[in-house]
């Protein structure tokens, strides 16, 4: 019978670190809150005892709503800013928006079904939100399920749906063609929260001002619209260049080959699930790697800790950090695997009544991963050695090459080439001030942590050219940093 190891990391003390960041939030790129987080992670990297730590500064941008008023017929509507929205360049800065005056025009419901044949010109569009991914179209990418409960192999669960994949941006982008002046999202695939911080998805500009309002509030105003009603929409917002700082704490090995392992410790709202339960992750690796070393068992390979900031504001950290480690033949570091973990999570649904039921184990997650097979199979046995339920692994080798990537937080060091193995989930809160300390999968952050060391130490003892499902010595000649 295997005898069980002992547990990289004390489920208290993750805990501990995650309330930390939460009592920061909002940890926004440019915000106090998260200049306070970046060094929070630096003095934890510190006391760690890694070789060396340092912050590295990009630009980005910070989005503020500072005003925001609906009504239609004369009637108020309680209402949110979309993110990000009233952008016409990703250099933009200063106000955007209506200006306080607002704009007034005629309102045009096209719900769910796109702008289409509607003649929005002039207009501001009423319209559904829907979010666009199951969690059954992922399976054609799976490799592997481990799910011993049915807590993701059941009709409910594969017909959830993640807040990231959205109709907003080719509803914002074909209303702008058509003409119109604004529009009006409705959250119907939502529980009753003004709450959506919805990203900023940078390959399309939201170039309209707009407004989210929730679904029992677009269902009042529907039963009352009639041909020619008027609607009065105010945005005023404000778009400033900002500092995005990136966290990195280095373990020296033997030899200049790295293992990298990532998060991100920004946040919008409370950040609890994302991303202070990832960043709980890499400070406990962390500390388990110089642990290690110190007992007398070192690293063949350096280790790198890393966590970013600019996740919701268009990976600009993300993509410095790629350039200078992965793109530039002189980084000081040959990245030979990248290891990231994100949303250690409870799963969550919609009620009847419109609230977020959190239940009692994991929102399903998937490893998306492009490494070799023998990575792959110490993946899986990491995934049912340590209990990760509601888990798949999901083949990421053909995203490598498209300009999206991969959807988390390694996706631009993956597509600069370096074999990743990303762990992510899309619960229906990861967006909203409703991602509390409540949301937190307890009883997963040590398995996860383990999980993890088993990855680090397996891929350790490997050759460096030969963790990617594509040799480096190939993978270097073929397409990398298209983003």
């Amino acid at each position: 019978m295997r005898q069980r190891t002992a547990d990289v990391a004390d489920v208290d003390q993750l805990m501990a670190t995650i309330e930390d960041l939460v009592a920061l939030a909002p940890r926004a790129t440019g915000t106090p809150g998260g200049e306070q987080a970046a060094a929070y992670v630096v003095d934890r990297f510190r006391r760690a005892g890694l070789d060396e730590v340092w912050v590295e500064e990009s630009d980005s941008f910070a989005w503020e709503a500072l005003s925001t008023a609906l009504s239609v017929d004369g009637d108020e509507v309680a209402c949110a800013a979309i993110r990000h929205c009233a952008l016409t360049g990703h250099e933009q800065v200063g106000p955007l928006g209506t200006g306080p005056d607002g704009v007034e025009a005629e309102l045009v419901d096209i719900g769910a079904d796109g702008v289409g044949d509607h003649d929005v010109a002039g207009r501001i569009v009423l319209f559904d939100l829907t979010f666009d991914l199951p969690q059954w179209a992922l399976l054609p990418l799976s490799e592997y399920v481990h799910d011993p409960g049915r807590r993701m192999l059941n009709r409910e669960a594969l017909g959830s749906r993640n807040p990231y994949i959205t109709s907003l941006t080719r509803t914002m982008r074909d209303a702008a063609a058509a003409g119109a002046l604004g529009v009006v999202g409705v959250l119907r695939d939502y529980p009753e929260s003004l709450g959506y911080h919805n990203e900023y998805y940078r390959r399309t500009l939201l170039t309209l001002p707009g407004v989210w309002i929730t679904r029992s509030a677009g269902d009042a105003l529907r039963r009352r619209l009639h041909a020619g009603s008027v609607a009065s929409l105010r945005l005023v917002a404000e778009r400033r260049r900002v500092t995005a700082r990136t966290v990195v704490g280095v373990l020296h090995g033997a030899s200049p080959e790295t293992v990298m392992v990532q998060s991100h410790h920004d946040s919008i709202g409370p950040g609890a699930v994302e991303d202070a339960s990832g960043t709980a992750e890499v400070v406990a690796l962390a500390e388990h790697a110089v642990d290690r070393a110190r007992s007398g068992r070192p690293w063949a390979k350096t280790l790198m800790f890393v966590t970013f900031d600019s996740h919701f504001t268009g990976y600009q950290a993300h993509r410095d950090f790629a350039r200078r480690y992965t793109i530039d033949p002189d980084s000081p570091y040959r990245l030979a695997l990248n290891l990231t973990v994100e949303h250690v999570g409870l799963r969550a649904r919609r009620t009847s009544d419109g609230a977020f039921e959190t239940l009692d184990h994991s929102e399903p997650r998937a490893f998306f991963e492009n490494v070799s097979l023998p990575m792959k199979l110490a993946l899986v046995r990491a995934v049912r050695r340590h209990g990760l339920g509601a888990t798949s692994v999901l083949n990421a080798g053909l995203l490598e090459f498209t300009l999206d990537g991969m959807p988390t937080d390694a996706s631009f060091t993956f597509t600069a080439g370096v074999p990743t193995i990303s762990l992510v989930s899309g619960p229906l809160y990861l967006y909203d001030d409703a991602d509390t300390l409540d949301k937190i999968d307890v009883d997963q952050l040590v398995p996860v942590a383990n999980a993890f060391a088993d990855l680090m130490a397996f891929a350790d003892g490997r050759a460096p050219g030969r963790l990617g499902m594509v040799p480096r010595a190939v993978r270097r000649r073929l397409p990398r940093g298209r983003w």
